[in-house]
Formats: C-alpha cells, structure tokens, sequence
C-alpha cells in the first residue's frame, strides 16, 4: 500500500515527466526535457526564454520550460508547457538571462496559442503539433532570434539550450536544476536515427555530439539553433521530448518540433492576436 508521501511524489513524478513532452526509460510517462551532460553557456543567448510552471495535479511541483523570443512580445514554446491538464504558468517569463532566476527582463504572459491540432503522445508515441505561443504583456529590447527558411540537412551542426535537470536519475527527488543556462552540440539525425514513427517533416531527430547528454526534464519548449550563411544563430526546433522510447533521455535522440514548418502559422497567429 502506498504512503499518503509516497502516493504525492508519484503525482509530482507524473506532473514532472508530463512537462517532458514524452517517455524516457528514466522516466515513468510524459514530457519534459532538460540537458544531461551539457555544459554552462559560452555566449549570450539574449532571444532565451525561462518559462516557470507549477503541477496542475500537484501545486508543490515546480518546474521549468524553455521557449525562444521570435518577436518583440512574442515567445514559441511546446504546446505541452502550457497544456492546461498539465500545468499552470506562473504568470510571468523572463527573457535574455543566463540564470534562471535573475537577470534579464522579466514580462507577464497576456495570451497562450496553442496549435490547434497539439496531441499529446504520453506513452503512445511522439507529441504532435507540440507548439505554442506566448503573448507577453509588454515589449522587450532583446533581439529576437529568426526562424530559418528550412533545417540543415541531416547531419548538420546543431545547438540546444535548457534550465532542464542536470540529472538523469529516475527519482524525481534527485534531480538537479542549474542555475546556469546549458548548451550542448549536437546534430540534425536522420529520419531512421530515432525510433520508427517518431520523426517525421515535423519532427526533427536530434543526435547529441557528446557521450551521454541530451535534454531532459525541464527543457522542454527550449531553441534549437543552426548557423545561417553568416555565422548567426537562427531557430529551427522546439524541444519536444525523446525519439524514442524505452531509453534514457541522456543514451537515446531527441525529437524537436521542426519551427520553419510552423513558420506560417507562427505568424498567422501573432498578425491575428496582436
């Protein structure tokens, strides 16, 4: 029979993992993601987003989702980070910091839009659709990131970037979240690099280029980025969760919602609900 203690921490657990985007074999179902492995960020990162979140079934869980400035009061992140039967905001962002809880500028959020055909994959598979928008409540002077016309090729150079848990342990309980925004490199993977079904033209497989790193819980939402022609960062993911299942997150590929797919209805969105 299970505590009373025992029966919060498998709600924590489950609101946690939901906030992954999908199943880790360290996991026990859901979402979230957050980088294993990685290391502490070598440069500004001024279009990075920290979006706090609270356990819809379990208000003493709080978590963490990434998302990317697109627009000077604009931020796309998983559709998952602002599922209502997953998780609460907090109510506001902050935008520009490389530290989770402090620097850079602080917003409220206005408005959520999520795509309108968002499934979430719990155990059954990958999420789908798993973008969203955040309308914050006032401008901010960072710079935006672009989103790229289209992703490199399979093995081109990547970038992910996430507060997410440092920790691959099942236990929810030692997981460990930086204060320091992390970074890891990796690479676009081939269709056939994660499991079958999981990606597709939507989806992007991710390969880590370090031994035993990838996101994890609390990545969720997070950028990834590939060079453009000059040298500069531009925005082709949005962290989604694993690709594939039965693995642990830091041994297996990463799946990210591909951004320029959505680019249209990106902006069709923010010209509707400006």
């Amino acid at each position: 029979m299970f505590s009373l203690e025992s029966s919060r921490r498998m709600v924590a657990r489950t609101a946690a993992v939901a906030l992954a985007g999908a199943v880790c074999a360290a996991t026990m179902s859901g979402s979230a993601e957050v980088i294993v492995n990685g290391k502490d960020s070598t440069q500004r990162y001024p279009f990075m987003v920290s979006i706090p979140v609270t356990g819809v079934d379990d208000p003493t869980f709080k978590g963490v989702c990434g998302g990317s400035l697109i627009d000077s009061k604009w931020v796309l992140t998983a559709a998952h980070c602002v599922d209502p039967k997953l998780v609460t905001l907090d109510g506001t962002v902050r935008i520009g910091s490389a530290w989770r809880n402090s620097g850079g500028t602080v917003r409220s959020v206005e408005k959520t839009v999520t795509h309108p055909r968002y499934e979430n994959g719990d155990n059954a598979g990958p999420n789908r659709n798993d973008v969203a928008l955040v309308r914050l409540n006032r401008s901010v002077t960072e710079q935006p990131i672009r989103i790229a016309d289209r992703p490199g090729r399979p093995g081109t150079a990547t970038r992910i970037l996430g507060f997410g848990t440092v920790d691959d342990a099942p236990d929810l309980n030692e997981w460990v979240f930086p204060n320091r925004l992390q970074e890891l490199d990796t690479r676009r993977g081939a269709v056939s690099e994660c499991a079958p079904g999981y990606a597709s033209d939507t989806r992007l497989c991710t390969i880590s280029q370090v031994p035993k790193a990838m996101a994890r819980n609390g990545d969720s939402g997070g950028p990834q980025l590939q060079r453009d022609r000059r040298g500069r960062w531009e925005l082709i993911g949005v962290t989604s969760g694993p690709g594939a299942p039965g693995v642990r997150c830091s041994e297996g590929p990463g799946l990210y919602s591909s951004a320029p797919v959505y680019a249209g209805w990106i902006h069709k969105e923010m010209i509707r609900n400006s």
